[in-house]
């Protein structure tokens, strides 16, 4: 199974990259608008139309299939909203950019991108990225340069983990608790998150300057760090999830919380700062790294139903009564448990039927050859 990934690098940039980049999003702008006037987005369709057309840049042919290529994934996810009904601009690119999976070379700690026939543009890798491209079975596979980041997709040969238990995760927004059959359940604290939110909230809201242009210059270097910030927490974070994971040969199962914004609109009966604090989770993002380094450890990852899971009691199945502290206690057979532990535990056993694997509890009663109506099926 192949896997792929991305590895990112700050870098300055050059005159010369900086003019490629920009050549590059002018014909990826073109490729677009031909494209959208043509109604079309097939690779070879946009190839045919495009291709003589971009011949007027001076450019490696390397780049201008890069662009159609680029351009087609765009047009493609355009079409698809514009089928789906919904109210969607015109897609233009406004950020340059530079994106090829041909002509490139990795060689003594540098990244050589052609620029002319027979001409190179050194850029130097960090220790991170010679780190993890020193890995022999790794490939880089396309690169991706922005003003001052550089992306580089690796992909490698895996073969998958067969899974030997399960392990829930349920995702809150101060905590992310962790159940699984063989161990305690684990609680991560994520409050920390919160309070960065809350103060950067608070830097950017003493903003009262008139000048549209000052307020976003500043929101942006507020906003890149609080979500520096917030993601190196979410990494460790996940970092050790999959690492115990991995140790324990378990599935990840989390819940599909798709849509969930829908519940913090205006008009919903919530405060502002309510919505603000609930619009702010980063679940999907936490949710996107644990998926991504599980299936590069070759663990497989399900998502399930989260309807019930914080309601009914993981021992017998019947409702649960909220008591303080984010206790609950069954109403049926009286057993008391902290809310998102109960939650995650729920969540395991919804992810039972993905994995060859099940509870003791789950045994099946048959009747035997004898005619015993308590002989267990295992």
């Amino acid at each position: 199974m192949k896997i792929m990934k991305c590895v990112q690098q700050q870098y300055v940039s050059a005159p010369i990259i900086t003019n490629l980049m920009e050549n590059f999003r002018m014909m990826l702008n073109d490729c677009i608008r031909l494209g959208v006037k043509e109604n079309i987005s097939s690779m070879k369709q946009l190839s045919l139309k495009c291709y003589p057309y971009l011949k007027r840049y001076n450019v490696l042919s390397y780049y201008k299939l890069c662009a159609i290529s680029r351009a087609s994934g765009i047009l493609k996810n355009y079409h698809n909203f514009i089928r789906k009904g919904k109210k969607v601009k015109v897609p233009y690119v406004f950020k340059p950019q530079l994106v090829t999976c041909y002509g490139f070379k990795i060689k003594d700690g540098k990244l050589l991108l052609p620029s002319k026939v027979g001409e190179c543009v050194e850029i130097p890798l960090n220790s991170y990225v010679r780190m993890v491209l020193a890995v022999s079975d790794l490939k880089v596979r396309s690169i991706t340069l922005t003003p001052d980041k550089l992306s580089l997709s690796i992909a490698k040969e895996i073969e998958p983990i067969k899974p030997e238990t399960v392990v829930g995760v349920d995702c809150n927004l101060a905590n992310v608790t962790t159940a699984s059959i063989n161990n305690k359940p684990v609680r991560y604290d994520l409050s920390k998150i919160v309070s960065i939110k809350s103060r950067y909230k608070n830097v950017k809201s003493h903003m009262k300057r008139n000048d549209i242009r000052v307020r976003k210059k500043v929101f942006r270097k507020y906003g890149k760090l609080e979500k520096n910030k917030a993601e190196w927490i979410l990494h460790n974070v996940s970092k050790n999830l999959v690492d115990q994971a991995k140790q324990d040969k378990s599935a990840i199962v989390m819940e599909n919380l798709n849509g969930i914004r829908k519940l913090y609109r205006r008009g919903n009966g919530q405060g502002c700062y309510y919505r603000g604090l609930m619009n702010s989770w980063m679940f999907r993002e936490f949710q996107r790294q644990v998926e991504y380094k599980a299936k590069w450890e070759g663990l497989p990852v399900h998502y399930v139903n989260p309807k019930n899971t914080s309601a009914k009691c993981s021992r017998c199945g019947h409702k649960m009564l909220s008591k303080e502290n984010r206790k609950q206690t069954c109403t049926k057979c009286k057993f008391h448990i902290d809310r998102d532990v109960n939650a995650s535990l729920n969540l395991m056993k919804r992810g039972m039927r993905f994995v060859p694997v099940a509870l003791q509890s789950e045994g099946m009663i048959a009747e035997s050859v004898s005619g015993n109506p308590h002989t267990r099926l295992k």
